[in-house]
């Protein structure tokens, strides 16, 4: 695969599209498939003989030696040597992908302060690291100012990814970046207010500037790419993402949903509760974001602590306010797992518990019996390792 293949693409990150295959397909399709196929049997596996790879994705050992033959040739898979065996006859070649040949850019623009990057290996374990302050000049924002937006913050990413990718010691597999905001198939960050930003080409416009495969998406929907690829999540899941908004990402059949205006997972802009009624229509001051954003609870948390009061309250109320947002998404779509990310000092405890009660008050106890909810196992990098799963996807056909 070259790169102008695969530039202003989101290769396979298209709706309905599984993220992990596991059959075989119509033949106009097999070649493509099934070379995902193998690949990503090798990337969660990893020492596989040929014939392994046969027993494991249903192929003939002649399309799996056609296969690997060129993935050894595109050095995207190594033989690591034969394999200790007892038994007689020719002991099997052992084979993996060769995690050591490429590296990834990842890039996380949804902090209110900063943008994130790292240079990444095929695991997503992180070799280099840099940020860029939105406010001010110099890295640790000391020249004050109000944060960059539109062009200002553009000029940043481009700086950001330009380190990047100057610091890598590897040949660059790709770039891939999480924007807040709604982001459509072609990288177009239809609308990300925070930033300023409105029908923004980014991915078309860092593909341009870089010569490389970039892919761009919705911040939330790649940090549950991080949650499924690294962090184990199985089943329909829902990523709630809690920072200086409220955004998520759904995992559906094993596929992201998108929704038709690419902006599934735009929950922080719903009204929650009936405080002003019924009859009420949108009004910003009854959204989940009044409640559950990270600066909105902290300047509520000061306030408690400021007239010495207990914040417990503050905590589980948004806790429930989040449970009354999620609680017909849960059961309109039989959810097994809900998985928070975010400061877990304000997450973990009394909001999260408030959350399970009041989703379970309000879905039928039989039906999800078995929803868990629970913090992220990736911290504060789970953008950043979902961005290195945005490259493996669009490049690989692997998560």
């Amino acid at each position: 695969m070259t790169t102008t293949e695969v530039q202003g693409s989101t290769g396979g990150l298209g709706p309905g599209r599984v993220l992990r295959p596991r059959a075989k397909v119509l033949p106009e399709h097999a070649r493509s498939h099934n070379r995902s196929l193998v690949l990503q049997t090798l990337y969660r596996s990893g020492e596989r003989s040929r014939a392994d790879l046969a027993r494991d994705t249903g192929l003939t050992r002649v399309t799996v030696s056609d296969l690997v033959a060129e993935l050894l040739a595109e050095g995207l898979v190594i033989e690591l040597g034969q394999r200790e065996s007892a038994r007689p006859g020719k002991p099997a070649v052992l084979l993996d992908i060769n995690r050591s040949a490429h590296q990834i850019v990842g890039v996380d623009l949804s902090d209110h302060d900063r943008f994130r990057g790292a240079v990444m290996d095929l695991d997503g374990a992180i070799i280099a690291s840099a940020e860029v302050m939105l406010a001010g000049g110099s890295d640790n924002g000391s020249d004050g100012g109000l944060p960059a937006t539109g062009e200002a913050a553009l000029a940043k990413v481009d700086e950001l990814v330009d380190r990047l990718v100057a610091s890598s010691t590897a040949p660059i597999l790709g770039v891939g970046v999480g924007s807040p905001g709604v982001v459509d198939l072609a990288g177009t960050i239809l609308t990300a207010p925070n930033l300023g930003w409105s029908d923004l080409a980014l991915q078309r416009h860092l593909a341009a500037r870089t010569g490389l495969a970039v892919v761009v998406a919705n911040d939330a929907n790649a940090a549950a790419l991080a949650e499924h690829t690294y962090g184990g999540a199985a089943g329909d899941m829902m990523l709630i993402r809690v920072g200086h908004g409220i955004g998520a990402g759904l995992l559906v059949a094993g596929a992201l949903v998108y929704g038709s205006h690419f902006a599934a997972g735009e929950i922080g802009q719903v009204m929650v509760g009936t405080d002003l009624g019924l009859e009420t229509t949108y009004n910003r001051d009854q959204v989940l974001e009044h409640w559950l954003s990270v600066p909105q609870l902290q300047r509520g948390l000061r306030a408690a602590a400021e007239a010495g009061m207990d914040a417990t309250p503050i905590l589980r109320e948004a806790g429930q306010r989040l449970g009354i947002a999620l609680a017909p998404v849960v059961g309109a779509l039989n959810l097994s797992e809900i998985v928070l990310s975010g400061p877990t000092e304000l997450l973990d405890g009394p909001l999260a518990e408030a959350t399970v009660h009041t989703l379970r008050n309000r879905t039928m106890a039989e039906n999800h019996a078995d929803l868990s909810l629970r913090m992220t196992t990736q911290g504060q990098d789970i953008v950043l390792r979902g961005a290195a799963v945005l490259v493996l996807s669009g490049r690989l056909g692997v998560s």
